[in-house]
C-alpha cells in the first residue's frame, strides 16, 4: 500500500519531460500609421462588441446577421469540429487513472471417485457440482514522466485552436453577409440610378424626335438618343442579374434555400460606422486567427513532451484479487480467497533512431506553427492599416466625388437646353449625359468601398472577440459546456 501511495505522489509531483510554453514575445509599434486623428487610443471602451453590425444602422441586416451562428453550415460544421476536440481531451484525461474490470465464471461438471461397488471397473460415477471464480483487476500506467499530461496539454491546446477557429468561421460569415448585403444594396442603388437614367434618356429621345419633326434635328441625333437609350436599358438589366446573386449568395449564408428567399429592394446605406483601432498591441488579443496561431504553438509545444517522453519506461502496476470455489456454494469463503500484485516496466533499447527523429519532427513542427504565428500577426497589422487608409482616402474622395456629380448633373440640364434652344450640336447632350451618368456610378462605387472597408475594418479587428473568450484547460477538461 506505502508503495501505491508514494508512486501515486511521485506522478502528481514529478516533472514533466518536454519544454514548457512560453508565448513569443513580438515587437509592435505604439500606434497605427494611418489616420491617427480619429484612431481612439482607448479600445477597450470602443471596441465592437459582438453584434457590431448594428453600427450600420440597417434594420434587415440586423435580423439577417444573428441567422449566421444559427443556420450556416460552416459555422455548425466548425462548432461539431471543436466538440470533438474537447471530447479527446476527456480521452487523454482517462489515461492518468487506473484500470478496473471484474470477470466471473461458473462451471458445471461431473467427476469420478474410486470404491464403489457397484461398477465393473471399481469405480463409480459421482455427480454433477458447479464450480466458480469470480475476481477484480486493477492495472495503473502511473504518469511519472508527465507523458500522458503532456498529452492532455496537446489535445487542450488542439480544442483551444478548434474554439478558435469556430469563432473566426463565425466572424467571417457575419462578415461575408455584411458585404453581400452592402453590394446588394449597392445594386439596389444602381438599379434606381438606371431607372432614372432610363426616363432621362426617354425625355431626351423624345426632344430629339419633336426636334426632328420639325426640321431641327438631323436623323443621327434621333439614334444617337436611341442608342443612348437602350445602352441604359441593357445595364438595367445587367444590374439586375447582380442584385440575384448577392441575394441568393446572402440565402446560402443564413441557411436557407435561395428559391425561397428573398429581400425587398432597398436604398444603399448612408452610414459609414468607424470602429476605433485602439492600439496595435490589443489587435494580438482580439482576432480569432491570432489566437489560433498561437494556441497552435502551445499545441505543438506539447508534442515535443510527448515525443521526448517514448525515451522513457513504460511501467505498469496491476492487482488482481477474487475468489474461486469448487463447490460454488462457499465461493465468498475466505479460504477460498485469492489475489496478486504486479509491476512491469518496459524500455526500448535500441529503435534505429526513431525516437530521436519524432522529437526533431516535433520541434521543427513547433518552429513551423511560431513562424505561422508571427505571420498572421503581420498580416492582420496589414489588413487593418489598409482598411484605416481606405477608410480615410474614400472619404476624401467621397466629398471630392459629391460635387463632380452636382456639376455634371448641372451641365446636362445646360447642355439639354442649349440644344432645345439650337445652340449646340446633340452630341454635347450625350457627352454631358454620359459624364453625369459615370460620376453617378463613381459616386455609388465609392460609397460602396467604404461600407465594405467598414466591415473589413470591424472583421480585422476581431468583430468583439477577445483570446479570454476561449475555454480555458480548466472548464475543457472539466468537461464544461462551451458557448461561442
Amino acid at each position: 500500500m506505502k508503495r501505491y501511495c508514494f508512486l501515486s505522489l511521485l506522478a502528481l509531483s514529478s516533472c514533466m519531460v518536454g519544454p514548457d510554453y512560453h508565448k513569443p514575445k513580438l515587437d509592435v509599434a505604439p500606434a497605427y500609421k494611418t489616420a491617427p486623428g480619429w484612431v481612439q487610443a482607448s479600445p477597450n471602451d470602443g471596441a465592437p462588441k459582438g453584434e457590431w453590425w448594428v453600427s450600420f444602422n440597417d434594420p434587415l441586416l440586423n435580423q439577417l446577421e444573428p441567422q449566421v451562428a444559427v443556420n450556416n453550415a460552416t459555422v455548425k460544421a466548425d462548432y461539431f469540429a471543436y466538440m470533438q476536440a474537447a471530447a479527446l481531451v476527456k480521452e487523454a484525461q482517462g489515461s492518468l487513472f487506473p484500470t478496473l474490470g471484474l470477470t466471473g465464471s461458473a462451471t458445471r461438471a461431473s467427476g469420478s471417485s474410486s470404491g464403489s461397488s457397484t461398477s465393473s471397473s471399481g469405480q463409480f460415477s459421482s455427480g454433477p457440482s458447479t464450480s466458480g471464480t469470480f475476481e477484480g483487476q486493477a492495472s495503473w500506467v502511473p504518469d511519472i514522466w508527465g507523458k500522458i499530461r503532456r498529452q492532455i496539454q496537446e489535445n487542450t491546446a488542439a480544442a483551444q485552436v478548434s474554439a478558435a477557429d469556430l469563432a473566426n468561421a463565425s466572424l467571417s460569415a457575419e462578415a461575408a453577409l455584411a458585404t453581400d448585403y452592402v453590394n446588394l444594396r449597392t445594386a439596389d442603388a444602381s438599379i434606381t440610378l438606371y431607372q432614372q437614367t432610363v426616363a432621362a434618356y426617354q425625355r431626351s429621345l423624345q426632344i430629339t424626335l419633336n426636334q426632328a419633326a420639325a426640321g431641327t434635328a438631323a436623323p443621327s441625333d434621333v439614334i444617337t438618343a436611341r442608342t443612348a437609350l437602350e445602352g441604359a436599358q441593357s445595364s438595367l438589366i445587367a444590374a439586375g442579374a447582380t442584385r440575384a446573386q448577392y441575394e441568393h449568395a446572402i440565402a446560402v449564408l443564413t441557411g436557407q434555400l435561395p428559391e425561397n428567399f428573398a429581400i425587398a429592394p432597398g436604398t444603399q446605406i448612408q452610414d459609414v460606422p468607424l470602429a476605433p483601432a485602439g492600439v496595435p498591441s490589443t489587435l494580438l488579443e482580439r482576432r480569432p486567427d491570432i489566437a489560433a496561431a498561437e494556441r497552435n504553438m502551445a499545441e505543438q509545444n506539447a508534442a515535443i513532451g510527448v515525443a521526448v517522453g517514448a525515451y522513457y519506461p513504460d511501467i505498469t502496476l496491476s492487482a488482481l484479487g477474487g475468489y474461486s470455489a469448487d463447490p460454488i456454494g462457499g465461493l465468498f469463503n475466505v479460504s477460498h480467497a485469492l489475489w496478486s500484485l504486479g509491476a512491469d516496466a518496459s524500455e526500448t533499447v535500441f529503435e534505429g533512431g526513431i525516437r530521436s527523429s519524432a522529437v526533431s519532427a516535433a520541434g521543427f513542427a513547433y518552429n513551423e506553427a511560431e513562424e505561422n504565428y508571427r505571420g498572421t500577426v503581420l498580416a492582420a497589422f496589414q489588413s487593418t492599416e489598409d482598411d484605416l487608409s481606405n477608410l480615410t482616402i474614400y472619404a476624401a474622395q467621397a466629398q471630392v466625388e459629391a460635387q463632380a456629380v452636382a456639376d455634371a448633373g448641372r451641365a446636362a440640364q445646360i447642355a439639354l437646353n442649349e440644344y432645345q434652344a439650337g445652340t449646340v450640336a446633340y452630341t454635347t447632350v450625350v457627352t454631358a449625359q454620359v459624364t453625369l451618368l459615370q460620376a453617378q456610378q463613381t459616386a455609388l462605387s465609392i460609397q460602396q468601398q467604404r461600407l465594405l472597408a467598414a466591415v473589413a475594418l470591424y472583421q480585422d479587428l476581431g468583430g468583439g472577440f477577445t483570446s479570454t473568450d476561449l475555454p480555458s484547460a480548466a472548464k475543457l477538461q472539466a468537461g464544461l459546456p462551451f458557448a461561442p
